[in-house]
């Protein structure tokens, strides 16, 4: 007999990729939790490649 587990995600790490998206694009709780996880990694990703961009057009 199989028995099936669920995976969660761990619930501040869950929490700290929702204020990293809100703070930087500024949308709602519910529009990011609507997300898939893999969405949400995109625009964790993309958020990271701006700051870097910015981080360097600031070091000149």
């Amino acid at each position: 007999m199989k028995r099936w587990t669920v995976a969660t995600y761990p619930r501040e790490q869950l929490y700290q990729e929702m204020a990293y998206i809100a703070y930087h694009f500024h949308w709602s709780l519910d529009d990011i939790l609507d997300m898939e996880h893999e969405e949400r990694h995109i625009w964790l990703r993309e958020i990271a490649r701006i700051n870097r961009e910015i981080n360097r057009a600031r070091k000149g």
